[in-house]
């Protein structure tokens, strides 16, 4: 049987026999039908037999470089990785798959985290082909996967004057994403928008909403991720930011709805939950706000920004035992926040545990010792407890922070009167 009649068993997947035919085109073969069957082969995903094909035409051809960056490529399908660097070393500079040989290497340096070798081999291969756009890629992808953004564009944006796609990888989304890694949001949506137009890609829309988001152009940011939402409602990432967008455009309303339908979509998500409470305080909801808050913190029991702004409501509310319960439950997980000492301090308070408040609003007076608010609710606190010395330190404070107060004035001048 031919070379040509093997292929097409290949083809159809009649493999009955496939060696025995293959081993009369070794052993009987010409050399055109030993290179062509190992490139069917290899094609077909026989790499062993591919590479004993190609071993039998080096052994004919010792110093052809084709052959051994054929027979390299195959190592590196198999998982020899150290062998295929060792061929390669054995291509001569002057031969014409040098370059290949080198934009192998080079791969196969990165796979083994030899990061600056890999560039080495790139940038000699590029001095020997300085317009084989083939290497400004690798080296793009290169600088790309080291974080190293700057570079990578340079080598993207030349490959780009040629070809928007290479190896299934998008150029256009290659310099977006590398222009927002370094923080040029806004320079990175028309190559997100270019991306989108070669292919519609959920993930590639996702990144162009978020990075919309990043540059402050929230209407852009909101209509792609509604984009993404109808194609794919279960793209849980997309809700919080969508959510936020229409909050940065002060539609409350769009970013409540936003929140709670990421909410049924992913129910596990503490973020969505805080954000959805947030909402809901500003609209007025109360109740539906306490909700999402006690759900974020059933979540994540250690989730301070919900815990403080659930303890702030229910300060409004004057659930002051609720309060007690909150801060209780979220020490247990060895969090705190100094506003912890403050919110306590005014809650016991309220429930007439003078002793607590004191002691409370001694440990909160070293971090809101410049707090105007804080100042007046412990200066009115020492007072009542007859702590005058005290609390006229209180108001001298609070003068220093406003010397033209009068009810400070008056109140410092009645305390020291009282010292007397």
């Amino acid at each position: 049987m031919n070379v040509q009649g093997i292929l097409r068993k290949f083809k159809d997947g009649e493999l009955d026999h496939i060696e025995e035919h293959i081993n009369d085109i070794k052993n009987h073969g010409s050399e055109d039908e030993l290179l062509e069957l190992a490139e069917g082969c290899t094609a077909f995903g026989f790499m062993e037999e591919a590479k004993e094909l190609y071993e039998q035409l080096l052994k004919l051809y010792p110093d052809e470089g084709e052959l051994i960056v054929s027979i390299a490529e195959i190592l590196t399908e198999l998982d020899k990785e150290d062998e295929a660097l060792l061929l390669l070393e054995k291509v001569s500079p002057e031969d014409p798959s040098f370059p290949s040989a080198l934009l192998l290497e080079a791969d196969l340096y990165q796979m083994q985290g030899m990061d600056e070798v890999s560039e080495r081999k790139l940038l000699t291969a590029k001095k020997l082909l300085p317009e084989e756009i083939i290497i400004d890629f690798a080296l793009g992808e290169l600088f790309y996967q080291q974080g190293k953004f700057n570079e990578a564009l340079q080598s993207y944006q030349t490959v780009l004057k040629q070809e928007t796609e290479i190896s299934g990888v998008n150029i256009n989304q290659r310099i977006a994403d590398s222009l927002g890694s370094i923080g040029q949001f806004e320079e990175a949506l028309p190559f997100f928008e270019k991306a989108l137009k070669d292919k519609l890609e959920i993930n590639l829309l996702f990144e162009y909403g978020f990075t919309a988001y990043q540059a402050g152009n929230y209407k852009t940011a909101a209509e792609k991720l509604t984009e993404l939402k109808n194609l794919d409602p279960e793209y849980h990432s997309l809700y919080l930011y969508l959510a936020k967008s229409h909050e940065h455009m002060n539609d409350l309303d769009e970013a409540l709805s936003a929140a709670r339908e990421g909410i049924r979509q992913d129910e596990f998500n503490k973020e969505l939950s805080h954000f959805a409470g947030m909402m809901a305080l500003k609209k007025g909801h109360e109740d539906e706000a306490e909700n999402f808050f006690k759900n974020a913190l059933a979540l994540d029991p250690g989730y301070m920004e919900t815990a403080l702004n659930l303890l702030k409501l229910y300060l409004h509310q004057e659930k002051y035992e609720e309060i007690l319960e909150v801060v209780d439950s979220v020490k247990q997980y060895g969090e705190y926040d100094p506003q912890f000492d403050w919110i306590l301090a005014s809650s016991h308070l309220a429930l007439e545990n003078y002793k607590e408040a004191a002691d409370y609003f001694t440990e909160a007076y070293s971090s809101f010792k410049d707090n105007q608010d804080f100042l007046e609710e412990y200066g009115y606190f020492l007072i009542e407890e007859g702590k005058t010395k005290d609390a006229a330190e209180i108001f001298s404070k609070l003068l220093s922070l406003q010397p033209a107060n009068d009810e400070y004035i008056l109140t410092l001048e009645r305390l020291n009167e009282s010292m007397l």
